[in-house]
């Protein structure tokens, strides 16, 4: 399984995130990433918090025919 280092991301819609971590799920063990949004959303407000599975924040997706990261670390 992939593993992510903790610094800031670039989503591959343009927005940026800071990865601060894993978690573990508490009932199936299933990892975790935990990251902020580092923009102010009208729908979610500033600096929310989001997770996502491990495999779907490190996998590749299929853009415009093209093949892409879901998630680029940017620093």
């Amino acid at each position: 399984m992939p593993t992510v280092k903790p610094g800031k991301y670039r989503h591959y819609k343009g927005n940026f995130y800071e990865v601060t971590g894993t978690a573990r799920h508490s009932e199936t063990g299933e990892e975790l990433v935990v990251y902020k949004a580092l923009y102010d959303s009208p729908d979610f407000g500033k600096d929310q918090l989001w997770v996502r599975p491990l495999g779907m924040f490190t996998e590749k997706i299929t853009v415009g025919g093209k093949e892409t990261a879901r998630f680029s670390f940017v620093e």
